[in-house]
């Protein structure tokens, strides 16, 4: 095994670690649900950048899958669901800032697909937010920017799939407008500030040799 396998192993079981860890931690609630957000929503865009995408989206969906299992949560189209839209943020996070524009194609056809379903017609200004990661792109050299489209692709996805698997009415949906706004706007400064506390802390612990020096860090 060469050095730089062990040290990509090495990123990839302690990335996987922190995010468990990390799942653990409560931080609010969603309204209405008994769905936990976590500081996980916080670290988990994050990880393909120190990684790479491919070995972020493994760290992360390692981390989720583990903990279904450790706490023998039922495999309901509600648990798939929950698994994925996360990874497409860790893919926009890790790849945007490089120019990495087919990325935006996943918003658009989650418009579509919300706007293909019965409900989702009633309220096509709920998927305003899923333009969102396309005005990001403009600004991807914008931490924040890079951040708030990280988190609104993660939410096309899930909103796209939520509406199909579960047919809420468009009543929910507009309702929902606001909190979402206020949550999402509050995820990607959690996000921006986590990406700015890991990259500094690791990068200190390279300078004193604690730890070995990444490769994949984008500023």
């Amino acid at each position: 095994m060469t050095k730089q396998l062990q040290r990509k192993l090495f990123f990839l079981f302690l990335f996987t670690f922190i995010g468990f860890i990390s799942l653990q931690i409560p931080f609010n609630k969603l309204l209405g649900s008994n769905v936990s957000f976590t500081l996980f929503d916080f670290f988990a865009p994050i990880a393909g950048v120190f990684l790479g995408p491919v070995y972020g989206v493994i760290s992360v969906l390692s981390v989720m899958v583990t903990n279904n299992l450790i706490n023998d949560v039922a495999w309901t189209q509600g648990t798939i669901i929950r698994l994925i839209p996360t990874l497409f943020a860790v893919y926009y996070f890790a790849t945007i800032k490089r120019g990495a524009g087919w990325i935006l194609a996943v918003p658009f056809i989650s418009i579509f697909v919300f706007l293909a379903h019965p409900e989702g017609q009633k309220v096509p200004q709920y998927t305003l937010f899923w333009l969102i990661p396309l005005i990001a792109y403009r600004y991807r050299n914008n931490l924040y920017m890079r951040s708030l489209g990280a988190t609104f692709t993660a939410h096309s996805v899930g909103g796209a799939a939520w509406i199909w698997a579960f047919n809420l009415p468009a009543s929910v949906w507009s309702s929902l407008i606001p909190v979402v706004a206020s949550e999402r706007l509050l995820f990607a400064g959690g996000i921006a500030v986590s990406f700015v506390i890991i990259s500094k802390t690791l990068s200190y612990l390279a300078s004193k040799k604690i730890l070995p020096k990444l490769d994949h860090v984008i500023s």
